[in-house]
């Protein structure tokens, strides 16, 4: 089998590679029939000498491999016909932007491998960026609260090399006796929290927050149970909030809950539309209502945190939000929430992000290319010779 690595075609370009260098020198090692190339490309935040470093060759033409692979959409120009690919192609959820790309996937016959649907047989996803979007969204959240109230200045984490650097930015700060809450219990939500682990805070209950006082900063990890109660009275079951989360009322923003606690939000939990949002704009203008900073890492535009009415970038991170106007503002005034809400957080580290992310790939995933498949990969295969495929047969309606 003959493995092609992408250049990134969509514009802006991405930084990320499925395998660094050294993980494609070991992919080699491991399977000896294997064979790997990766197209040239002079956006990636590993260079092409590196891989030459390690002994994997460059080549332009991908036409003769079996497989390729990338990280995000490809355009349409670049689809080579009848081929196996694996990219993130954000057409699952029937992003409208991305109709025409399905579309095309399915006339060229290409067979189109979701990363985003790799799911073991439980349901679980096994592959993602998760751990460092959330890392980087944590970060960004202490930046904004430094330089809202000129405490002090960190570096932007795509300026950083790696993680390393990074860490070491926070080890130079000092914190007020600040509330930060964090809100999730996946990888988003792991990776903001080794951000505070690394800082040595302080990690209180849901109580302690909400009735304590503190003369060093502090953080809560709240899941849904710590701000979701059940309308009919009943306990709070995860499965009955999974299967109908319109039958439970969201007690952040209720008087003396947690909006009126905390000073920094970091947002990383999952929202489902039927779920009432996590606070409401008329909430945000309660005198009681004490965020000043929010890193909404999963960036919802007009979701579970009404501040969020558009993207920010990595190279423009932050806009203010004005509650009493409802009107996006600047970032630092005084009579504005600051936020924070990139939505491809894992580029600002993209070395160490794409590490994280090839490690997956070599363990959970390639083993399954090369034939020892039970179904994983079968799962996330969309389209199969112009079809869609039995899993996804959802989506006719929407390239109809």
């Amino acid at each position: 089998m003959k493995i092609g690595i992408l250049r990134e075609g969509k514009i802006p370009h991405d930084k990320r590679v499925p395998f660094t260098p050294v993980q494609c020198k070991l992919l080699l090692e491991e399977f000896p029939g294997l064979q790997l190339v990766v197209q040239p490309s002079p956006f990636r935040c590993y260079s092409d000498e590196e891989y030459r470093l390690q002994g994997v060759r460059l080549q332009e033409d991908l036409h003769d491999c079996d497989v390729l692979m990338g990280i995000k959409e490809v355009p349409v120009s670049e689809l080579i016909s009848g081929k196996r690919y694996f990219f993130f192609s954000h057409t699952i959820k029937k992003q409208v932007h991305n109709r025409g790309l399905l579309k095309s996937i399915l006339e060229k016959e290409v067979e189109l491998v979701d990363y985003e649907c790799l799911v073991d047989a439980q349901g679980n996803r096994v592959i993602g960026f998760g751990r460092y979007a959330g890392l980087v969204g944590a970060y960004n959240g202490l930046m904004a609260y430094g330089m809202k109230y000129g405490l002090f200045e960190l570096k932007p984490a795509h300026l950083c090399h790696d993680k390393k650097e990074l860490f070491a930015q926070l080890e130079k700060i000092s914190l007020p006796n600040i509330k930060i809450v964090v809100t999730g219990g996946g990888r988003v939500a792991n990776g903001a929290l080794e951000i505070f682990g690394v800082m040595g805070l302080r990690k209180v209950t849901a109580y302690e927050f909400l009735n304590y006082a503190y003369r060093e900063p502090v953080y809560v990890q709240l899941h849904s149970e710590d701000y979701y109660r059940s309308k009919d009275g009943l306990p709070f079951s995860n499965k009955a909030f999974r299967e109908h989360p319109e039958g439970f009322d969201c007690t952040f923003a209720q008087s003396n809950g947690f909006a009126s606690s905390c000073d920094l939000l970091v947002h990383c939990t999952f929202w489902d539309p039927r779920a009432q949002v996590l606070f409401t704009r008329e909430q945000m203008r309660d005198p009681r209502f004490r965020i000043s900073v929010i890193a909404d890492v999963t960036c919802d535009i007009d979701g579970s945190i009404p501040s969020t009415t558009k993207p920010s970038t990595i190279d423009d991170k932050f806009y203010g939000y004005n509650p009493n106007t409802e009107q996006v503002a600047e970032p630092f005034a005084p009579s504005t929430i600051t936020v924070m809400a990139i939505d491809n957080l894992p580029c600002e580290l993209p070395r160490d992000a794409s590490e994280g992310f090839g490690k997956h790939l070599m363990e959970r995933v390639v083993p399954s290319i090369l034939g020892s498949d039970e179904g994983l990969v079968d799962r996330a295969t969309v389209t199969r010779k112009g079809r869609l495929t039995e899993r996804y047969q959802y989506l006719a309606d929407f390239v109809a």
